[in-house]
C-alpha cells in the first residue's frame, strides 16, 4: 500500500491516508499510515508479528475526530515497529506518587505503558505469554527432540539454506533447510546408529545465500559455544555443537542464596583475574579468587565479559555469540562449576548483559545476518539508526518480534542454564535515546527524559525485561548503567517505571577522579562531595562506587596509582618509615571508598584489585603494547605479601563490609548530613543507626570535636581507618565511652545544634573516618540482640576455618556493638564525668612538624577558662 500524499510503500493492505498529510515528508520519516491488518489468521499473525506495522494504544484522529476503530487498530509510524490498542486504565499510575513532577509528562507514560502492556496482550495472545515467548532456546539453534537434532534459525532474507560442519566434512548438500512463512529455515537430522547426527563439540555454521546468489557461512546466531583456532592469528570463531553427555554434564549442588538487603558487589573479570601475564579460568577464578571475594565480605558478583566476544580488548561488550560463554576461559561446564561454587560461599552471581548493541563482526558475529533485508528482516535496524558511530557496533531493532524473542531468551537461557542470580545491564542509556546520550549534558531538565527523543521500543524492551526476569526469579537483582538519570527507571514497572531494581550512581567516581586530578587537598569542598554523594533519586536504589572497571582503562589510573603514582613501586614496604605520599594515599584511599560506601547508595560495588589499591592501570594485549599481557592481570602477590602496605586497604575494605553486615548501614532509608565544615574540612552525617565522622583536614586533629545526634546516650567507635591493622597511627581510642548532651530548647529545632537535638564530643585526626554507634541499654527500643553484639574476631575465626585467606590480624580490626551494662543508668552527673574523661583522654595524636593539635570548646568552656 502506498501512501497517497508522501508516497510511502507499506506490505500490507491500508484504509486512508497518513494521518500527518499536510506536514508528511518521506525523508523525515514521520509518516502514519493508519490501516486495519487482514482477518486471515496467517497472514493477520503475519503482520502483526514480523513488524510490517506498528500498533499503537492511542486512539487514531480519522476525518477530523478522535475513535477507536477496533481492539486491533494499528498505525504504522516513523520507527516501523509494532505495538495495539490498550484497554487498561492510565490515568493514576502508581509512579506519579513517588514524584508527582511526572506528572507533566502524563501523556508520554500513558503511551510508554500502553505498549508495553499491550505488546504483553500480543506475547499472550500469539506465543502463550511471555514466560513462554522466552523460551526461544528451546525452539530456535540446536535442540534434541525425539531421536534427532532439529536446527532452526530466522533468516528472512535468505535464499537457500544448508547446516555444514565437521559432521558432513562441510559439504551441505545432503543437508538442505526448510523455510516456513515467517522466514524460519529448519531441518531435522536423525541420529545414526543410536548416536546423535552431530558429534558433541564439533564445529558447526550456518550456509545461506544472499538474494544476489553469493553463497556465506555465518555461526548459528543462537549458537551455545564458539571457539576459535589458536594456531591461526585472527581466525573467525567457529559455532560448537555443545551437548555433552550426562557423565560431563556439571551439575548444580547449591541453591542460589537469598537476595540481600543491599548488594555489595564485587566486580570482576575472569580473563585478567589471574596474577600470570596469561588468559584466566573459569575453575582458578572458582578455585582462587571467590574466596579472596567472601573473605572481604562481599554478597555479590558481578562477572563482566561472559557472552563471547572476538575481539578480547573490548572488555566483552563487543559480543558476537549472545548465548555462547567466552571460550578463552574455558566450557560452558566451566562457568556452571564457577557459578555453583560461588552460590556455596554464600555468594550471588550477576552478569554483565549487553543488549544495547552488538559487535559489527560478519563472519563470527550476529551481524553476518544483516544482508540487505527489510527494516523487519533483521535482529538491527536499517541505515545510519543501525549503527553506533562511537562504538562501532550494531544496534538492535527493539520493535521486531524476532529480537524481541532473541533478547528475551537470552536473559533466560542465562537464568536457568547457569543459574545467574540477575544481571548489570551494560549501556542503558544508548538504549533509552535515539541520540543514544552522545554529545548529551544531561542537565536534569525533565524534557530531555520524555520526548520525541526517547526510544519507547527500546524503553518498552526494558519494560518486557524486567517483568520476565522478576517473573521466572523473584529475587533476582537487576542493575542498570545509564549517567543519563532517567526518572523512573529503578521503579516496578506496575507503576509505570521501566522496572530496575539498582541503578548505577555514575556521576560519584567522575567527581572523585576530578578531585583527585584538578585540586588540592585544601581546595576539597565538603559540601559539594556530600552533595554529590547525596544527589540521586532517593525513591530508587543507587549502587555507588568510587571506580569501577571504566575508570583503570588504559589512559587513565586506579584511585590509589593517582593518590601514590610512581612511590608505589618503592615505598610501599613496612619495613622502612612511610613517606608522606603514601601516608597521605593509603588515608585517603580508604576515605573515599567508605565515604562512598556509606553515603552514596543502597548498594555498593567495588572493581577486582582496586580493595587493596591495584596500582597502575588496565590494558589489554593489542597491536599498541605488543600483545602484552603485563596489565591485564591482577598481582594478587602484592596484598599477600605481609610486609607490604597493600595489606592495610585490604583489611579495612573487608572491615567496611562487615560494617554493613552487622548494621545494614546501604539498606537504611535514614541518611542525614548534620555538617559540612569548609574550614575544619570535616563531614558529619547518620546513616542508619550509625554517626560518621570524616577528617579530611590535611593536617589538623581536632580534640573534643563536637558531633551533631539524634538520639541521646553513650556512644562507641564501630570503625576506624586510623587504627593499626588498616596502616593507621592508633590515634583514636576504642574504649572510650563517648555520652551525649542536649541541645537547644526541647521543641524548638531550630535552637539545636547542627539541626540534631543531641551531641557527643570525639578525637578526630587529620585524614581519618570513624564510624560511631549507639550502645543501647537493655531495656530501650530497638536494642541489639545478642545475636549482633558480637566481637568481629568470631567472624574472622569462622572465616579463617573455613578459608586459608584472613582479612584481619589476631586483634579487632573493628568494633561492634557490645552488650551493654543492664545496670548502667544515664544521669547527668556520669555524663559530665564521661565527658572530662574524653577531654582528657590520654590517647595522643602522633606529632610530626605539619600536624595541629586543635582543642575544641564550646562557649561555657571558652568562658570558664577566661575566668581561670
Amino acid at each position: 500500500m502506498q501512501c497517497s500524499s508522501c508516497a510511502r510503500f507499506i506490505s500490507v493492505p491500508a484504509l486512508g491516508t497518513c494521518s500527518k498529510k499536510a506536514s508528511c515528508n518521506p525523508a523525515s520519516r514521520n509518516c502514519s499510515i493508519l490501516f486495519i491488518p487482514q482477518t486471515s489468521a496467517s497472514n493477520s499473525r503475519s503482520a502483526n508479528l514480523h513488524g510490517h506495522c506498528k500498533f499503537s494504544y492511542n486512539k487514531i484522529p480519522t476525518n477530523g475526530r478522535v475513535e477507536q476503530v477496533s481492539k486491533i487498530l494499528a498505525v504504522l509510524t516513523d520507527d516501523d515497529s509494532t505495538m495495539a490498542s490498550s484497554e487498561y486504565d492510565l490515568e493514576d499510575l502508581g509512579i506519579y506518587n513517588t514524584d508527582p513532577g511526572l506528572k507533566t509528562y502524563e501523556d508520554h507514560f500513558k503511551y510508554r505503558v500502553g505498549r508495553y502492556s499491550d505488546q504483553l496482550k500480543l506475547i499472550e495472545k500469539y506465543e502463550g505469554g511471555l514466560e513462554e515467548f522466552a523460551k526461544g532456546y528451546l525452539k530456535f539453534g540446536f535442540n534434541r527432540e525425539d531421536d534427532a537434532i532439529v536446527y532452526r534459525e530466522w533468516a528472512p532474507a535468505a535464499q537457500e539454506a544448508q547446516i555444514i560442519g565437521d559432521f558432513n566434512g562441510w559439504d551441505g548438500s545432503n543437508h538442505k533447510m526448510e523455510r516456513n512463512e515467517f522466514g524460519v529455515w529448519s531441518i531435522k537430522i536423525a541420529d545414526y546408529n543410536g548416536k546423535p547426527a552431530i558429534p558433541h563439540n564439533s564445529r558447526v555454521k550456518f550456509h545461506f545465500k544472499h538474494a544476489n546468489g553469493v553463497w556465506v557461512d555465518r555461526i548459528p546466531a543462537w549458537i551455545k559455544y564458539a571457539t576459535v583456532d589458536p594456531s591461526r592469528f585472527a581466525a573467525p570463531y567457529d559455532g560448537v555443537y555443545w551437548d555433552p553427555p550426562s557423565t560431563e554434564r556439571y551439575q548444580f549442588k547449591y541453591p542460589c542464596p537469598p537476595k540481600p538487603e543491599a548488594p555489595r558487589i564485587y566486580e570482576a573479570h575472569v580473563g585478567m583475574s589471574g596474577s600470570e601475564p596469561r588468559i584466566n579460568s573459569y575453575r582458578a577464578f572458582a578455585d582462587n579468587v571467590l574466596p579472596r571475594i567472601k573473605a572481604n565480605n562481599y554478597n555479590t558478583i558481578q562477572l563482566m565479559a561472559v557472552m563471547e566476544h572476538s575481539y578480547y580488548a573490548s572488555f566483552g561488550y563487543h559480543v558476537t555469540n549472545f548465548f555462547a560463554v567466552s571460550s578463552r576461559s574455558g566450557s560452558p561446564e566451566d562457568l556452571k562449576y564457577l557459578v555453583d561454587k560461588a552460590h556455596s560461599l554464600g555468594l550471588r552471581v550477576l552478569m554483565d548483559v549487553v543488549h544495547s548493541h552488538a559487535s559489527n563482526n560478519i563472519t563470527d558475529g550476529l551481524n553476518g545476518f544483516d544482508v540487505g533485508q527489510g527494516p523487519q528482516d533483521s535482529y538491527f535496524h536499517t541505515g545510519e539508526r543501525g549503527y553506533h558511530k562511537l562504538w562501532d557496533s550494531r544496534l538492535f531493532n527493539y520493535s521486531n518480534w524476532e529480537v524481541l524473542r532473541f533478547l528475551l531468551s537470552n536473559l533466560r537461557w542465562w537464568i536457568e542454564e547457569y543459574k545467574f542470580d540477575g544481571f548489570r545491564f551494560d549501556g542503558v542509556t544508548s538504549m533509552l535515546y535515539h541520540h543514544h546520550g552522545i554529545n548529551m549534558a544531561f542537565t536534569g531538565n525533565y524534557n530531555e527524559y520524555f520526548s520525541e527523543l526517547t526510544d519507547v521500543d527500546a524503553v518498552v524492551y526494558l519494560m518486557l525485561a524486567n517483568s520476565l526476569i522478576h517473573k521466572i526469579f523473584p529475587d533476582a537483582t537487576v542493575i542498570a548503567e545509564d549517567v543519563s538519570g532517567m526518572p523512573g527507571l529503578g521503579r516496578p514497572v506496575s507503576e509505570g517505571g521501566i522496572g530496575f531494581d539498582y541503578r548505577l550512581a555514575m556521576a560519584i567516581p567522575d567527581k572523585w577522579i576530578d578531585y583527585l586530578k584538578n585540586k588540592k587537598d585544601e581546595e576539597w569542598s565538603m559540601e559539594e562531595i556530600a552533595w554529590s554523594l547525596t544527589n540521586r533519586r532517593h525513591t530508587e536504589n543507587c549502587v555507588a562506587y568510587a571506580e569501577s572497571h571504566d575508570q583503570a582503562i588504559v589512559g587513565d589510573k586506579t584511585i590509589a596509582f593517582l593518590l601514590m603514582d610512581e612511590e608505589m613501586y618503592s615505598s610501599m614496604s613496612c619495613l622502612a618509615d612511610t613517606t608522606p605520599a603514601v601516608e597521605r594515599g593509603i588515608a585517603l584511599h580508604k576515605m573515599i571508598h567508605f565515604l562512598t560506601m556509606a553515603l552514596g547508595g543502597e548498594g555498593y560495588l567495588n572493581f577486582m584489585g582496586n580493595e587493596f589499591g591495584h596500582p597502575e592501570w588496565i590494558d589489554f594485549p593489542r597491536e599498541g603494547n605488543g600483545w602484552s599481557y603485563d596489565k591485564c592481570r591482577r598481582q594478587w602477590n602484592l596484598v599477600d605479601t605481609d610486609y607490604l602496605r597493600y595489606k592495610f586497604m585490604n583489611k579495612f575494605d573487608g572491615a567496611m563490609n562487615l560494617l554493613d553486615e552487622k548494621f545494614s548501614i546501604l539498606s537504611s532509608k535514614k541518611q542525614l548530613v548534620s555538617s559540612t565544615n569548609e574550614e575544619d574540612k570535616v563531614i558529619v552525617f547518620e546513616r542508619g543507626d550509625l554517626i560518621f565522622v570524616f577528617n579530611f583536614h590535611p593536617e589538623n586533629t581536632y580534640r573534643g570535636y563536637k558531633v551533631g545526634c539524634d538520639l541521646p546516650g553513650k556512644y562507641r567507635v564501630a570503625l576506624d581507618s586510623d587504627a593499626s591493622d588498616f596502616g593507621g597511627q592508633g590515634r583514636v581510642g576504642h574504649d572510650v565511652d563517648h555520652f551525649t548532651s542536649p541541645e537547644g530548647i526541647p521543641g524548638v529545632p531550630e535552637t539545636n545544634f547542627n539541626n540534631r537535638p543531641n551531641s557527643f564530643k570525639v578525637l578526630s585526626p587529620p585524614r581519618t573516618c570513624v564510624a560511631y554507634y549507639r550502645v543501647v541499654e537493655a531495656q530501650e527500643d530497638n536494642q541489639l540482640t545478642s545475636d549482633v553484639s558480637v566481637d568481629v574476631e568470631d567472624d574472622l575465626d569462622a572465616a579463617a576455618k573455613s578459608n586459608p585467606i584472613v582479612i584481619a590480624s589476631e586483634e579487632d580490626i573493628i568494633l561492634l556493638a557490645a552488650k551493654a551494662d543492664p545496670d548502667q543508668t544515664l544521669t547527668d552527673n556520669n555524663i559530665a564525668d564521661a565527658q572530662k574523661d574524653l577531654e582528657e583522654d590520654v590517647t595522643k595524636p602522633v606529632e610530626s612538624p605539619k600536624t595541629k593539635d586543635i582543642e575544641i570548646k564550646d562557649a561555657a568552656e571558652e568562658r570558664a577558662s577566661s575566668e581561670d
